[in-house]
């Protein structure tokens, strides 16, 4: 993937920085993997806007991912890379040998005519999915189940990787992208590879209009509203703000809001980054 820098024809280009695409070589997605996906405009079954800043923005498919990869021991052939409005990542069309058709998150370096497998016979070569135990170590993985069979959770969005430092007795030791190092089930499926689309960070919009086709609506600052609104709204002249806190007065910047007896504290060798 590599970017491109518009030319200043208007306000809107100046500093627009988008993807070129190159990767991209299908630009409809596959019928039978497509399911609908309905807006909510941020609100609940009672018409209550329960999530602010939400609303409006270009109509769009859900493209029904994979994230098990349980399909164990048949090869399937690379037909596609696609563009997915509901991710990050650019997503893969795999043609399984069975005839069966699945969309994955597609890895950096994964390209249309690539064969791809998942289980035990899986070797690690970019694009298989296999069990933590049969990974060999120092290996940057991403799609990581934290429960065998439910499904990969860690390191989907477009650039994130994982790196698998340990095993011991039925314990994997995986460092996250946030700088966390935890244990995982050895019997866990991760794949091979770092998540494609890797220059996502680097995009700039450009104008506003682009966050209204994401269906973004306009986020306004706690300090201009009134005490009615927000803990930090209110005040005279220019004497507004106080402590920075969320609208329903839970301190931020630096406020620990995890649990102190999480029952996944144990599995944790490192904490994240701050």
């Amino acid at each position: 993937m590599s970017l491109r820098k518009l030319k200043p024809t208007t306000p809107g280009q100046r500093h627009k920085i988008i993807s070129d695409y190159s990767e991209v070589t299908k630009s409809t997605p596959e019928k039978a993997l497509v399911a609908s996906k309905k807006k909510s405009g941020g609100r609940n079954n009672t018409g209550k806007m329960t999530m602010r800043y939400i609303g409006g923005g270009h109509k769009q498919k859900y493209r029904v991912v994979d994230f098990k990869r349980e399909k164990h021991d048949v090869p399937a052939t690379v037909k596609a890379i696609e563009y997915d409005p509901n991710r990050t990542a650019r997503i893969a069309l795999l043609y399984y040998a069975d005839g069966e058709k699945r969309y994955i998150i597609a890895p950096e370096g994964l390209k249309v005519g690539d064969t791809v497998v998942s289980g035990k016979t899986a070797t690690p070569v970019v694009g298989n999915a296999m069990f933590l135990s049969d990974i060999p170590l120092g290996t940057v993985i991403h799609n990581i189940e934290l429960k065998p069979g439910k499904g990969g959770a860690i390191a989907r969005g477009a650039g994130t990787y994982a790196q698998l430092n340990a095993r011991e007795g039925k314990y994997a030791t995986v460092k996250l992208p946030s700088g966390e190092t935890r244990m995982i089930l050895i019997t866990c499926l991760a794949t091979i590879g770092s998540v494609s689309n890797s220059e996502h960070s680097l995009v700039v919009s450009g104008k506003a209009g682009r966050s209204r086709w994401l269906g973004r609506r306009p986020r306004v600052r706690g300090v201009v509203m009134n005490p009615v609104d927000h803990p930090m709204g209110g005040g005279e002249g220019r004497n507004s703000g106080g402590h920075p806190r969320s609208r329903n007065g839970m301190p931020a910047k630096g406020y620990k809001t995890r649990a102190k007896n999480k029952y996944s504290d144990k599995f944790i060798i490192e904490k994240r980054k701050k």
